[in-house]
């Protein structure tokens, strides 16, 4: 896949950092954990990112603090020219902002007007990216797909999960003296790598 038509990948010292391959790998506690890219040409990836901004993200600053995870990514995402899909789930249904678009910097102003409200529609919003996901692969065979989902997990009792076709990483933004844990269980139903929030954010 490095090596297809869009240009190989090269792991690099310097250059721009790789967001998506560096929270896969661990908890960067130094630069030496950073993943840095460079490339011959554009890139032919996309980064799927899932946000749960239901009522529960208000606690805490946990919703504020991942907004400012979230301006990091789509900076970078940005720089690379990388494609972003970006699902939302609060209120009673999950909404799409972007669909394998180019990221701009128009997606600062939907982050900043971003805030909590209303139920959690996640598991609505994983059927549908994984539906998604599995038809946009079809159309480009060739791209690579990373998922991020961004949630406190602190849903309901759920059925089994659906498997979304590609690597992915949880960041759980639960917060506070009593927390449920249930991002850890969804990160492991999911098969995806699982962070804290507080792992990625600097101090």
């Amino acid at each position: 896949m490095d090596h297809g038509k869009q240009g190989k990948r090269h792991a690099a010292r310097n250059g721009t950092v790789n967001w998506p391959g560096t929270l896969l790998a661990g908890r960067p506690r130094k630069r030496d954990d950073l993943l840095f890219q460079l490339r011959t040409r554009s890139p032919h990836e996309l980064w799927l990112v899932i946000v749960d901004a239901s009522a529960s993200t208000r606690r805490h600053q946990a919703l504020s603090d991942a907004k400012g995870l979230l301006a990091q990514l789509f900076d970078d995402a940005y720089r690379q020219r990388a494609r972003l899909a970006l699902l939302t789930a609060s209120g009673p249904v999950p909404q799409w902002q972007v669909q394998g678009l180019k990221a701009s910097s128009g997606l600062r102003h939907w982050l900043d007007g971003l805030g909590a409200g209303g139920g959690t529609p996640l598991l609505a919003a994983l059927a549908q990216a994984s539906h998604w996901l599995d038809a946009r692969r079809k159309r480009f065979p060739a791209e690579q797909q990373r998922l991020l989902l961004v949630t406190d997990g602190r849903l309901k009792d759920w059925a089994q999960l659906p498997a979304l076709p590609c690597p992915g990483c949880l960041i759980d933004i639960e917060r506070g003296p009593i927390r449920l844990g249930r991002s850890q269980v969804l990160a492991a139903q999911m098969q995806v790598e699982y962070r804290h929030i507080d792992e990625l954010l600097p101090g």
